[in-house]
């Protein structure tokens, strides 16, 4: 069980996206306040922390947070847009303070709508140069994207993109966007229905498979995962019964996540993956109920693939036992850093 806490260090951006989840809102952190926080995840023995925002990188004393947090023995990751550490200088050194792994948001391979996504001109160019430079510097590179209606028919052709040019990257996070979290209700249209992205994010899937690279895939219910459930981060946590501490800098404060499912429907019952499927984000008013289906595959499939051992029988029973008694919504249920 491995437990990563997320900081969010300042609620500033350098971009507009039409979908951020964490928009601006003008709060940042004192270092000693973000140290603080570090001294909490070290205190309830998390293994690491992932620096956030808003953007991370434009909290002024990042190098001194990050060695900081390094020196506690707390692992650091940051998820950024890239746009600053596309300057190498700037990379190098957070990288001489103990970063070691970096996230960086990539929605698209189109330059056009990649930079409309943004609301940012020559934001893919920058985060094409902050792949080069982690690369170079040796750090572990991960790719975010958020899934919406406008790069939904073309997220396999992201990630080969990604792979073919940038032969560093090992890893990719799906988020399907947060349909709450969008700056007006007139960009509707950014939602995308499950059907729009399903084939692509199959063929994404398999491509990764096949070029030895790993991914995970949030708020995406496993009836649209049929050959990677145990690749849907909700579904990891469930079965490795893990939780989350998220320091918010707006209303939502501190939380602390061990619920990690969504509202279900009623055919959900049916499904044999029900007890360890998240379910469906916002289901019933971003989401039809009528877009899900049942699954009839053997669980213990997914929980041996999960864990990557075969379980016991005794254990795969209790294990559901302990499963079945959290079976119902959280009262927060949108995991992760939401659409970044």
């Amino acid at each position: 069980m491995a437990n990563i806490g997320y900081l969010q260090v300042a609620r500033r951006c350098n971009q507009k996206c039409i979908f951020c989840s964490n928009p601006d809102n003008g709060r940042i952190l004192t270092l000693e306040e973000a140290c603080a926080h570090i001294d909490d995840f070290v205190e309830r023995k998390y293994d690491g922390v992932i620096l956030t925002g808003g953007e991370p990188t434009l909290f002024e004393p990042l190098p001194e947070l990050v060695e900081y947090a390094t020196g506690k023995g707390i692992k650091v990751r940051m998820i950024t847009n890239g746009q600053r550490t596309a300057d190498i200088d700037f990379l190098k050194r957070l990288a001489s303070a103990g970063l070691q792994h970096m996230h960086i948001s990539i929605h698209s391979n189109r330059a056009e709508l990649h930079d409309w996504l943004t609301q940012t001109p020559g934001s893919l160019e920058k985060q094409a140069a902050s792949l080069r430079n982690a690369g170079k510097l040796g750090l572990t590179i991960n790719v975010n994207i958020v899934i919406n209606h406008y790069n939904a028919d073309h997220l396999h052709e992201v990630v080969e993109w990604v792979v073919m040019t940038q032969p560093a990257v090992n890893h990719f996070i799906f988020n399907n966007l947060d349909p709450l979290m969008r700056r007006s209700d007139a960009e509707d249209a950014v939602i995308p229905k499950l059907r729009e992205f399903e084939i692509s994010l199959w063929k994404a899937g398999h491509y990764l498979e096949n070029a030895g690279r790993s991914f995970r895939v949030e708020r995406v219910p496993l009836c649209y995962m049929t050959d990677f459930a145990h690749y849907s981060t909700e579904t990891r946590k469930i079965v490795k019964e893990e939780e989350r501490l998220i320091h918010f800098l707006d209303q939502k404060e501190t939380f602390q996540q061990q619920n990690f499912y969504h509202h279900k429907a009623d055919i959900c019952n049916i499904c044999t993956l029900n007890p360890i499927c998240a379910g469906l984000y916002e289901l019933g008013r971003f989401y039809d109920p009528a877009e899900l289906s049942p699954l009839f595959i053997n669980p213990k499939t997914v929980v041996d693939a999960v864990l990557g051992h075969s379980l016991p029988d005794d254990q795969y029973a209790h294990l559901m036992e302990r499963i079945s008694l959290h079976m119902h919504p959280g009262d927060w249920n949108s995991p992760g850093d939401g659409n970044k």
